[in-house]
């Protein structure tokens, strides 16, 4: 490869840095307004909101109990098998959430040995069936299946609160698991937000779709009167009707639903027919088109639920097949449609959550941070500079030049990756000024020795380039794998400080080597003979 190539490589590199932070400045003039426009800031830099939320996972273990409850139920109908009760012990907290069992009293014990294989087939393999007594069974969630049920809880939940605050337009805003699953915690930062409540809430909120079959197509004006009824028809359930509807409605709701909020491709708010009011729009995937059409086909003239978290929204009537879209009518202010329209996008928590911590953070602390990091940046690289040149005169340049660009291939790869710079990457922004400059040293060290050995300039060059070479990658390898360990194991803080580091190690070898190598060959070429190198 030759120097003019190289210097087109360096070139290229240089400009992708540039277009990375700041993006493309037109006129040129505007380059210092659209500086650093393309770095994202971390809470402690910026200021904003901090939310430590832990997910109720013993709601999970219900609602897994609760379908299997009716599996249980619908195997043993099947075979003829009556039984007196069947009940769940729900835990009380996280902690015990495992403990939860399903109790079922009262079976024949004549039909005991076709109530095992019966419910065996019906739960499969995520509860253990034991005796109790002749008559009395007890299911309990086997310890394989309580760590998954555990862990898909708390992932789903992290995956769920980051499309809906991605779909609040926050980019800047990080989602992450604290702690490990049996803690169950997630920590949401907010650069820029003060005022999350209105992110609660929309966190806060399941946003469970349904459409739903009605058992009975009248309406019940007490709960009582909605219980009796579900009792007497096993599979239904009895659900309060939204308060838009008015006080003390009831319906009788069939228990599996037609379509539901995970069969949605899309939602958005629309404004509705009736003045002041605003709907929420929604399309189905083409299977559940086709099933939402067969049913609405079928069912024409009859009225339908639309739930949403265990409330009936509205109950219409069905006056033709609907294939794949449909409304949810009711919302106040265009905000409220739109927040509905969010959640049903991000799909629903599977569990409730409860807010541990909530802090903020002033934009004064985060200006008074950045102003901190880059005196220090500065004075440590001003220091760093006059070392360099003082020490190895006129190749010190090299070295600075070198540090320069490793600068703003740092600040670029950040900007490109999404990373988000804090207090800690800014810490390992100054250390890995240290190791280009150790890189650097090294170079040199390595080059007058083989000057002193009695080789010519260019000789001790090319080996002082080459013998330093596997020292640096071995250093930089080395620092590396801490850093991979930080990652692994510390905190949202430490990590940011080990992908910084390593970004910056990264750009390292190629500044520290490839570039200065240039800066050194192009300050050869053009000469005959160099009897002597300032260094």
């Amino acid at each position: 490869m030759n120097l003019k190539t190289k210097f087109l490589i360096i070139a290229a590199t240089l400009l992708a840095c540039i277009y990375g932070i700041v993006g493309i400045p037109w006129p040129i003039s505007k380059i210092k307004e659209n500086w650093n426009t393309n770095i994202k800031l971390g809470l402690d830099l910026k200021g904003g909101s901090q939310l430590v939320i832990q997910v109720q996972v013993q709601d999970a273990f219900k609602a897994e109990a609760s379908a299997t409850v009716d599996r249980i139920r619908d195997a043993i109908s099947k075979k003829g098998i009556e039984f007196a009760s069947m009940e769940v012990s729900e835990p009380k907290s996280i902690a015990d959430a495992e403990s939860i069992e399903i109790l079922v009293k009262g079976v024949p014990a004549t039909k005991g040995g076709d109530f095992r294989p019966a419910v065996t087939e019906a739960v499969g393999r995520t509860w253990d069936v034991t005796a109790i007594n002749s008559t009395d069974y007890r299911f309990k969630v086997n310890r394989s299946e309580s760590i998954r049920i555990r862990k898909d809880t708390v992932l789903q939940s992290v995956q769920t609160v980051q499309r809906k605050i991605d779909g609040l337009g926050l980019a800047e805003a990080t989602v992450q698991q604290r702690g490990n699953e049996q803690e169950a915690e997630i920590m949401v930062q907010m650069p820029g937000v003060d005022d999350p409540a209105r992110i609660k809430e929309i966190i806060g909120a399941r946003s469970m779709l349904e459409w739903a079959e009605l058992a009975e197509q009248r309406q019940f004006n007490t709960k009582e009167e909605a219980l009796a009824a579900a009792s007497a028809n096993p599979g239904s359930r009895a659900l309060p009707g939204s308060s838009r509807g008015g006080p003390g409605i009831y319906y009788l709701v069939k228990k599996t639903p037609v379509v539901t909020g995970r069969d949605l491709i899309d939602a958005q708010p629309q404004a509705s027919d009736r003045p002041g009011q605003w709907d929420t729009s929604f399309v189905l995937t083409q299977d559940a088109a086709r099933r939402f059409g067969d049913f609405t086909g079928a069912n024409i003239g009859k009225r339908a639920a639309i739930i949403l978290d265990d409330t009936v929204m509205s109950a219409p009537e069905i006056q033709g097949r609907i294939n794949d879209s449909g409304r949810i009518m009711g919302a106040a202010t265009q905000q409220e449609a739109a927040d509905l329209a969010l959640n049903l996008r991000a799909g629903a928590m599977p569990a409730g959550v409860v807010y541990l911590e909530e802090r903020s953070v002033g934009p004064s602390l985060g200006a008074d941070s950045i102003q901190h990091g880059i005196t220090a940046g500065i004075v440590g690289i001003g220091a760093v500079v006059l070392v360099m040149l003082v020490y190895y005169k006129k190749s010190g340049i090299n070295a600075v030049i070198a540090l320069i660009l490793n600068a703003i291939i740092l600040l670029a790869l950040l900007s490109y990756l999404g990373a988000v710079l804090t207090l800690p990457g800014i810490a390992g922004f100054i250390l890995t000024i240290g190791m280009a400059v150790d890189s650097n040293v090294l170079i040199f060290e390595r080059i007058r020795e083989e000057l002193r050995s009695g080789k010519g300039v260019v000789a001790a060059i090319h080996a002082g380039f080459g013998k330093a070479w596997w020292t640096i990658v071995d250093t930089h390898v080395t620092t590396v794998v801490s850093c991979a360990f930080l990652f692994a194991f510390g905190s949202p803080q430490v990590r940011g400080f080990a992908v910084t580091l390593v970004i910056g190690l990264l750009a390292n070898v190629f500044t520290a080597v490839f570039v200065s190598k240039v800066i050194f060959d192009w300050e050869m070429s053009g000469k005959k003979q160099v009897e002597s190198l300032s260094i």
